[in-house]
Parts: C-alpha cells; structure tokens; sequence
C-alpha cells in the first residue's frame, strides 16, 4: 500500500502501523469524518481463502459489538472490490503498545505494570460479559495512549462464547508464549485462558521475562505441567510476596485455581500490592499444578528408594525396576521376642476381674440374706419382740439399760 491508496473511496493510507500473520494494519484518514483511524488489511493470499475471511469477519463482529473504554473501537467493515482487500476500520489509539515498553526499558515499575493491567482486567471483563473471548491476550495487543488509558486491540481470533469456533478441533491458536494449558493442549479456551495470557503479561511486565521459556508449543506444554514459575518476589525485590502470590495464582495449570473473572483478578492484584495475600494462599498446594500432584502421588515406591538410597552410577539408577523374589521370613530378632513378651497381660487381668465378680455376687448374697433377716424380725410376734417394743415406749434412759440387758441376755 502506497501513500496515494485509498480503500472504499474514504480512507486514505498513510503509513504502516504494524503487521501480524493474516493481516496488515496502517494508519489511514478517514476523509469523510476527518480523523485518523487504523485499518487492518487482510493479507492479500487469504482473500480467497473462506475460512480466513470468516474469521477476519468474525473479528469485526465480535469486535463491533463491545463499546468499552479499554477495548479499542470498531468503527466499519468491508470489502474493497477495487483492490480486492477486505478491511477493518478501527479507532486509532495513539501511544505504544506493552511489547514495545518492553523493548524498550526491559520492564515496567510495579505500580505501571499493575495500572495497564488492571485497565486490562477491566475491557476483558466487559468483553467475557458479552459473550467474547479474546484468546490472543499479549503484549502487543495492549495498547497504552498518550493519556495512558489501556485498550485492549486485535480480536483477530476471538471466538463468540455463543457460536461454535471456525477452527477444527485441536488446532491451536495464539501466541505461543502466552497460550494457556489448555489452549496448548488444543482444548477449547474459555474466559479464564485470557487471564492466563493476562498474568503471563503481568509477569512479563514486572520482571521483564517469561515464565516459561519454550522453543515450541510441546515443549511449553510439557514445561506447564511440570514447572512452576520462579515467583516474582525472587526476580524483582520490589515485588510484595502477596503480589507474586496472586500472579502465581493466575498463572495455575488448573483453570479453577484461577481467579473467577477478571475483576477478582484486579482486585487481588491490588491487595497483593498493599501485602494483602489471595484467599487460600496459606494452603501448601496454592497454586500448584494438579498435573504436578498427580505425578508425584504416582510415583513409585522404587522411584522414591532410587531418590533415597545412592548407586554405585546413574546407569543403575536409570535401570528398569525389578520385581524381588519372595524371601523366606527371617528369624525374629531377641528385642522382638522380648517386646512379644507382655502380650500374657491380658490373661492375667481376666482372671483377676473374674474373681472380682465372684467376691461382688457374695457380697450381694449377705445384704440379701440381712434384708431377709430385717423382714422376718420385723413381723414377728415372739416374746423377744414384744418385750422390745415395751422397752422402747419407756424413757430414753431406761430404754437404754433395758437394751443393753437384752443384748446381753441373748448373745450368751
């Protein structure tokens, strides 16, 4: 595209903004409403191709619908019989995009990193409301105006939640960098892939790296699964470690470790950067990979006698593991037979509480014969009663000698 195009007799090309794998974008003057704006040009080998003007469509749509101040604005759609482009004109935020802060001061304060991406937060979940998933969070699609307002740009990919998606299953798409596991896995990617990409972004952001380094996409899913992050806190001591905490749990492997929507993620963020740990960050798995556990808890019990015992070389260590023969049982050692013996206790005691039973039941033999005994006397009309019953109606004094003669009387 030279200086003198213009595509639907309106905008007129002026320069070069950026170009991506399927589309080129310029900055262009619109001269109907006199403004500056960005179109985004499919490339010219996919203008025939039905699934990649679907999609280019499928961005404008997704795209127009969400009116939003940190989501760059739609404004038409077309094509350009002429020069046989079809083309996306869209607001034009002039400023810089994240991928070029990057490159050009390694990495951003903590209190920048966190405005951009709060700002983030708050146009993706505007854009999950409304039923759209960005899939292709990254650095360069975060663009930061002069005025440093945030506007989440290039719906190129994203899917409507409502619609089935245009790409078969298993393909994935997106940068590699960023995807999500399950994006990586070739999974369908739902609200919570974007705030993986978006925690990658935050920790780019802040310590200038990734968190995962990968050569391809096998190798960043495998590294997914079984490597966590170095946490934030150790890369840049300016972090909090309530900061790195919820960036890690942002980044977990398991989706519903995530925080539950953009605006849960924003707001732990800003309570991380005042020392304010995530909810369940005290648990010893926070954050952790569920694949991760899963290895661990199946590792084998040889597996864990090789990490324990040494060997004589790695060879032998690496060597498959072998079933052991049945060995007969050893001799019991003396301290065993010496601990074995007390186990003779316990007959003892059952005798001891048999006879105990025995002198109990005795016992209650005597009371019942002294019971019986009280009856009997009680109804009797011998002599002896008689005259007690006339000793008892004299005075106390009396009554007391008359007893003790009686009790003298009859136990001779």
């Amino acid at each position: 595209m030279t200086g003198t195009t213009t595509i639907a007799g309106r905008y007129k090309i002026e320069g070069r903004l950026g170009v991506g794998g399927m589309s080129t974008v310029h900055l262009a003057f619109d001269s109907r409403l006199e403004r500056y704006v960005a179109i985004k040009l499919l490339a010219e080998h996919l203008a025939d191709d039905p699934t990649f003007v679907s999609r280019f469509r499928r961005e404008a749509l997704a795209a127009a619908r969400l009116v939003h101040p940190n989501i760059v604005q739609v404004f038409d759609f077309g094509f350009d019989s002429g020069h046989h482009q079809h083309f996306i004109v869209m607001e034009h935020v002039s400023g810089e995009s994240c991928a070029e802060l990057l490159r050009d001061r390694g990495h951003l304060s903590v209190e920048q990193a966190l405005s951009i991406v709060t700002q983030a937060c708050r146009g993706l979940d505007y854009a999950h409301r409304n039923g759209v998933v960005h899939r292709d969070v990254k650095p360069g699609n975060l663009l930061v105006s002069d005025s440093e307002v945030v506007k989440l740009a290039d719906f190129g990919i994203a899917r409507a939640t409502d619609q089935s998606s245009i790409t078969q299953v298993g393909s994935v798409l997106g940068t590699a960098a960023y995807l999500s596991p399950e994006q990586a896995r070739g999974d369908e990617a739902g609200p919570r892939a974007d705030l993986y990409s978006l925690g990658v972004v935050t920790y780019q952001l802040i310590s200038g790296r990734l968190p995962y380094e990968a050569s391809s996409l096998s190798e960043l899913a495998l590294k997914q699964q079984r490597e966590s992050p170095i946490p934030l806190d150790e890369l840049n001591p300016e972090v909090p470690h309530a900061l790195a905490q919820a960036v890690a749990m942002t980044l977990a492997i398991d989706q519903e470790a995530r925080p539950a929507d953009a605006m849960v993620l924003a707001e732990a963020l800003r309570d991380g950067a005042r020392g304010v740990p995530p909810p369940g960050a005290d648990s010893p798995n926070f954050a952790t990979s569920a694949a991760t556990r899963v290895v661990a808890d199946d590792e084998t019990a040889a597996t864990r006698l090789a990490h324990r015992a040494p060997g004589p070389s790695t060879a032998q260590s690496r060597a498959p593991r072998q079933v052991p023969a049945r060995r007969a049982p050893r001799a019991e050692p003396a301290y065993a037979r010496r601990t074995a013996a007390p186990q003779r206790a316990p007959q003892r005691s059952s005798g001891r509480g048999f006879r105990r039973l025995i002198g109990l039941l005795l016992l209650v033999g005597v009371l019942a014969l002294i019971v019986i005994a009280a009856v009997v006397i009680s109804n009797s009309t011998s002599n002896m009663v008689v005259h007690y019953k006339q000793v008892v109606s004299n005075d106390a004094q009396s009554a007391i000698h008359q007893l003790q003669s009686l009790v003298n009387k009859y136990t001779k």
